[in-house]
């Protein structure tokens, strides 16, 4: 049965399509620049993670963060968790004090929107989906990915039909709003950072409405969660 979410993510991705004429994956260099900072980094951050997986039980299912994602987050009786750390702009002060150094590397840049640590439990499946909004890149980091004895990838992530295997230290740029879906073929959990950018060179009447979308999700965020959340300090002023 078709939701008032799937509906009004349908009409928002028609609309940017219209618009917006891009690959599903895309040049980091290119479009996200800033991914060098987190590359060059990822042992760090990588080390922040391990200290999260001692207790998963602390980590949220991803429904928790977003009921609408539940057939995704229960899929096969295995869990899916997230830890966020920034969403669309908001700071999560609590998550990010888990991360005290993966959080000093994005606290300052404002084109970064979303920021979470995203874990899937041994033999886990996320079937195939897709995002609501053509407005934001993601970014993906190999944090946690288990071998298989022959040194080959667990993991894999298929981006409109292509099969990307998942590296530990390797990102990839992407646009989820085309279908999706990720396997972790191992026992173990896997654990990927993920980034969600503003799109660039976007036409200025899309620059417009993204802007707007942004400030709505975090007005809702912001007003829903008023103890987690920390809007920033300028907020109305540039909306």
């Amino acid at each position: 049965m078709t939701t008032f979410y799937d509906f009004v993510s349908a009409s928002l991705r028609g609309f940017y399509d219209r618009r917006i004429a891009t690959p599903p994956i895309l040049d980091c260099d290119r479009y996200f620049p800033d991914h060098v900072v987190f590359t060059q980094n990822w042992k760090k951050i990588q080390d922040e993670c391990l200290q999260l997986m001692r207790d998963m039980g602390a980590i949220p299912h991803f429904h928790e963060v977003m009921p609408e994602q539940k057939p995704l987050s229960e899929f096969g009786a295995k869990y899916w968790r997230l830890l966020v750390l920034r969403a669309y702009g908001i700071d999560h002060p609590g998550n990010q004090a888990k991360c005290p150094f993966t959080a000093s590397l994005f606290r300052q840049n404002k084109a970064i929107q979303s920021v979470a640590i995203s874990f899937l439990e041994g033999k886990k499946h996320i079937p195939i989906h897709r995002g609501p909004f053509r407005g934001v890149l993601r970014f993906h980091l190999g944090l946690v990915i288990p071998r298989h004895a022959d040194g080959t990838s667990t993991n894999r992530l298929a981006v409109n039909g292509q099969v990307h295997e998942l590296t530990e230290g390797q990102g990839l740029l992407w646009d989820d709003t085309y279908l999706h879906e990720a396997w972790n073929d191992s026992e173990s959990v896997r654990a990927v950072l993920l980034i969600d950018i503003v799109r660039p060179d976007m036409p200025r009447s899309l620059t417009a409405l993204n802007n707007m979308i942004i400030f709505l999700l975090r007005l809702w965020i912001a007003l829903k969660y008023p103890k987690s959340w920390k809007l920033p300090s300028n907020f109305f002023r540039r909306f």
